[in-house]
């Protein structure tokens, strides 16, 4: 059995913990926890920042559920990733959204990773850095995705750090994504959005609880609603509202937004490699879903670099906003998530994670 120091201080990172019977890595330092299932995709279940005790990610009514243990009534068209979405964050690839044949191969909601045990190794172990290496294959397309996530002490920002490899002998296209989802208590009607978008394309599928129409695209953050009043994009309203949008914020002059809490003066932001992920889906469940999965419970809002939209690998390919990698080809990205207090608004976060206050 390999020996672990038992730190109390600095940075610590951990792999023996187990939660509902997935495996789970724990890594901290003295601003920030991050828990990570490893068992179901790398989630990232944890995102709390420790002076205000506020955990940013959302967490849904139904929990973690490991797969081996549930038993459903009767399998999803769409896959499975509804019945097992417990919140949080989680990695998309090769499909973003809806169900998707591509070259014979069908993909559910959200493509492959989020559902398949992935392996990892702690590399780096000190009170001044904790690092962890995690990967994973595909089944039914030819990736090995690479991921190495990083504390340093005294720090708040979450370091990721990605490769992507076509192990194939064919050229593939491909979505690739990260869809964290943001929830209460940090998340209310006190909530603001910034970021550099300059402009916003509206599902074209969007329901009844959506403010806007299909397809309609305007200037961030202020677009006229379906009652022809304005709407401004960048402000979370109250479950009262029933509101749900899905909508692309696009023409990114810099890759980074921040939501903070105005009224709690805390935020979360994150800035990542445009090339990569040039597009920013926000998806808004603000208590306007009164179908299933939600029944009127879900109050979250999801900001997610992409590499493409919309929501369907072969609706991105007819748009031409696909990936694209050839046979052997690697794809190296980075992330940067960080939180902040007592700033009530944001100009810029740095591609080192640093919030730029307003």
């Amino acid at each position: 059995m390999p020996y672990f120091h038992e730190r109390n201080f600095g940075c610590r990172i951990s792999d023996e913990y187990t939660f509902r019977g997935l495996r789970m890595l724990v890594m901290e330092n003295e601003l920030l926890r991050v828990s990570v299932l490893l068992d179901k995709g790398c989630d990232i279940y944890e995102l709390l920042y420790k002076p205000l005790d506020v955990d940013f990610l959302w967490r849904s009514p139904l929990g973690v559920r490991p797969p081996m243990t549930a038993i459903n009534s009767l399998p999803l068209p769409e896959g499975n990733f509804a019945d097992y979405y417990e919140g949080g964050w989680q990695e998309v690839l090769p499909n973003g959204g809806r169900v998707c044949t591509y070259r014979g191969a069908v993909w559910g909601l959200h493509g492959e990773v989020w559902g398949i045990p992935w392996r990892h190794a702690i590399v780096e172990d000190s009170p001044e850095v904790v690092s962890a290496r995690m990967w994973v294959r595909t089944y039914r397309t030819p990736f090995l995705l690479e991921r190495t996530m990083t504390l340093r002490s005294g720090s708040a920002v979450l370091e990721i750090d990605e490769t992507l490899t076509n192990e194939g002998e064919e050229p593939m296209e491909l979505m690739w994504g990260h869809h964290p989802a943001f929830g209460p208590p940090f998340l209310s009607e006190h909530c603001v959005i910034q970021c550099g978008a300059r402009r916003v394309v509206v599902d074209p599928n969007v329901g009844e609880a959506s403010r806007f129409a299909p397809d309609q695209e305007f200037p961030w953050p202020v677009g006229i609603g379906r009652n022809g009043q304005e709407v401004d994009l960048s402000k979370i309203v109250p479950a009262s509202a029933r509101v749900s949008d899905m909508t692309y914020l696009a023409d990114l002059q810099e890759a980074w937004y921040a939501v903070t809490n105005r009224w709690r003066r805390v935020g979360i932001g994150m800035a990542w490699d445009l090339e990569t992920f040039p597009y920013i889906w926000c998806w808004m469940s603000l208590g306007g879903d009164r179908q299933w999965p939600s029944w009127g419970r879900y109050y979250a809002l999801a900001m997610e670099p992409f590499s493409s939209y919309p929501a369907i690998l072969t609706e991105a390919i007819k748009r031409g906003t696909q990936m694209r990698m050839e046979p052997g080809e690697q794809r190296r990205t980075w992330l940067r998530a960080v939180a902040y207090q007592d700033v009530e608004g944001v100009a810029r976060i740095t591609p080192e994670g640093q919030v730029e206050a307003e």
